[in-house]
C-alpha cells in the first residue's frame, strides 16, 4: 500500500510539472496576471537597489540632474552649472567622467551579502538612457564606448550570482530626451519608432546577455502599455526565454499598470501600506532621503538609521511585502563608508533575528500596540513577534497570540525558555531578561518565537 501511495504522488507531481512546463501566457493581462511569482522572491524579503549612472558624476541634486537643469530648468541646477562647469558644457560631457575606476564588484557582493540581503537590483539604464553595459542600440552613450570602458551589467552579476544572491535589473523603458521617443511623444505615442528601435531591442537584450532574476520596470508613466508592448515582452519572457521559470517582474509597465498588472506591486515609490494587500508587494526607498543618486553634498541627518531601516523592513515583511533598500554609488565605483556601515549593522540584526523575516507568512495579525508596538510574523508552526522597545518593567504584553498547555516562548539570539503567564485583561505576559540582549552592543529590535499558540 505505500509503495502504491508513493507511486501515485509521483505520478501527480509529473503530472503538475508537465501541467507547469505547458502553460502558454498569451500577450494579455487577463493571462499574464495568473502567472505564479517564483516562491524565491517571496522568501527573499530584502534585496539591496543601486542607482548608478551618468547622474553619479555631478552627484548634485538627484539622479533626476538632466532633467532638473535642462528642462525644468531649476535655479538650483542652473547656478550649480554656472558656478562649477565652463559655458557650452553638455550633459554629454559628464560621461567620460563616469570612470567606475574603483569598482569591485566582488566588494559590493561581499557588502550586499553581509547586510543580509538575498537579491541586488542594478540600474542597467535611468531616464538618461546611458546604459551600463555595451547596448548596441546605445551608440557611445554606454559603458562600455565611454566612461568606465566596461561591462558593468556583467561585471556586478559575475559577483553577485557567485554568493548565490539573486540579480535583478532596473530598466527605464524611456529616454528623456532620445529623438526618437520625442517623437513618439509629439505624435501622442501613436508611432513606436522609440519603442521598436530602442526599448524594447535593450529589454530582449538583458534578458538573453544575463538571465536576470528580475526585472525591475520604470519610466512607463507618460504612455499606455500598449505603446511599449509590455504584454508582448512578457509573454515571451513567461513563455519562451532562459529565464521563463525564475524570473520576476513588477508592475511598472505602462499607465494605470502599476498596483493592477504586473508580477509584485510598487505602486508607488516608498509604498507602505497599512492594512494587509492582497497581492505579493515591494516597498522600494532609500537610505538618502532626498535621493536616489549619490550626492556629495548629502548631510548625516538626511540619512536613514539603522532602526529606521530595520523598523521598515519590519513593517514591511509583516505585511507581506519585500523591502528594496536604494544605496547610490559614486562615479568612481565607491558606495561610501556611512551607507556600508548602515547596511552591515542591518546585517548584524538579521544575523539573530532574519528567521522571523526570511521566508514567513503573514500572522493573522499584522501588528498590534500594547506595551511598545510590535509586529508579527509566522513560518510553519511557529509565531514571531517582533518588538523594537524594551518596556521599562521587563515584562512584554501581548494580546493577539493565544496560549495552549504546550506554548513555548524563546527570545532569538538567547538559550532558554522565558517565562509566561496569561492574563485574562492583558493577555500573555512574558518575562523579558533583567537586560536587554545587545545593550553594549549594536542592537535595534528582538524577536520572540512562540510555539504552540493559536
Amino acid at each position: 500500500m505505500a509503495a502504491s501511495r508513493s507511486l501515485a504522488g509521483l505520478v501527480l507531481a509529473l503530472i503538475a510539472l508537465h501541467s507547469a512546463a505547458s502553460t502558454r501566457y498569451a500577450p494579455n493581462w487577463d493571462s499574464l496576471d495568473n502567472r505564479p511569482l517564483p516562491c524565491w522572491y517571496d522568501e527573499a524579503k530584502f534585496g539591496i537597489f543601486l542607482h548608478w549612472g551618468v547622474f553619479s558624476v555631478p552627484s548634485f541634486g538627484s539622479e533626476w540632474f538632466w532633467w532638473s537643469w535642462r528642462q525644468e530648468k531649476s535655479p538650483a541646477y542652473v547656478q550649480f552649472m554656472n558656478k562649477n562647469y565652463a559655458p557650452g558644457f553638455t550633459y554629454a560631457d559628464f560621461a567620460p567622467q563616469f570612470t567606475a575606476e574603483f569598482f569591485d564588484p566582488d566588494a559590493w557582493a561581499e557588502l550586499f551579502e553581509s547586510a543580509g540581503a538575498r537579491y541586488v537590483v542594478l540600474t542597467t539604464k535611468h531616464h538618461e538612457g546611458f546604459t551600463n553595459w555595451g547596448s548596441p542600440v546605445a551608440w557611445n552613450w554606454n559603458s562600455v564606448d565611454t566612461g568606465p570602458h566596461r561591462d558593468l551589467v556583467g561585471d556586478l552579476g559575475k559577483a553577485i550570482k557567485k554568493r548565490n544572491l539573486h540579480y535583478g535589473l532596473y530598466h527605464s523603458l524611456l529616454d528623456w530626451f532620445h529623438p526618437l521617443y520625442l517623437a513618439d511623444k509629439e505624435s501622442g505615442f501613436k508611432t513606436q519608432y522609440f519603442v521598436l528601435a530602442k526599448a524594447m531591442p535593450e529589454l530582449y537584450d538583458l534578458v538573453m546577455r544575463y538571465q536576470p532574476d528580475l526585472i525591475w520596470s520604470d519610466g512607463d508613466w507618460e504612455s499606455p502599455d500598449t505603446y511599449w508592448n509590455s504584454t508582448g515582452f512578457l509573454a515571451w519572457l513567461y513563455n519562451d526565454s532562459p529565464v521563463k521559470d525564475k524570473v520576476v517582474v513588477n508592475d511598472r509597465w505602462g499607465i494605470n499598470c502599476s498596483c493592477h498588472h504586473g508580477g509584485f506591486y510598487n505602486c508607488a515609490d516608498k509604498y507602505t501600506p497599512s492594512t494587509l494587500p492582497d497581492h505579493k508587494w515591494e516597498k522600494c526607498t532609500s537610505i538618502d532621503s532626498h535621493s536616489w543618486g549619490y550626492r556629495r553634498n548629502m548631510q548625516v541627518n538626511e540619512l536613514m538609521d539603522e532602526a529606521t531601516i530595520i523598523l521598515e523592513l519590519v513593517e514591511a515583511v509583516s505585511y507581506g511585502g519585500n523591502y528594496l533598500l536604494n544605496v547610490g554609488p559614486s562615479k568612481e565605483g565607491l558606495i561610501v563608508p556611512i551607507f556600508q556601515e548602515r547596511l552591515r549593522n542591518v546585517g548584524k540584526w538579521l544575523s539573530i533575528n532574519g528567521e522571523a523575516i526570511y521566508a514567513t507568512k503573514p500572522w493573522r495579525v499584522q501588528m498590534e500596540n500594547t506595551t511598545c508596538k510590535l509586529w508579527y510574523t509566522a513560518k510553519e508552526s511557529a509565531v514571531y513577534s517582533i518588538f523594537l522597545k524594551w518596556p521599562v518593567d521587563n515584562v512584554l504584553k501581548l494580546q493577539s497570540p493565544k496560549p495552549t498547555a504546550n506554548t513555548n516562548v524563546t527570545m532569538l539570539g538567547l538559550t532558554g525558555l522565558l517565562k509566561w503567564k496569561q492574563d485574562p485583561e492583558l493577555g500573555l505576559l512574558i518575562n523579558l531578561p533583567m537586560i536587554p540582549p545587545g545593550v553594549f552592543a549594536v542592537e535595534y529590535g528582538w524577536t520572540l518565537k512562540l510555539e504552540g499558540v493559536h
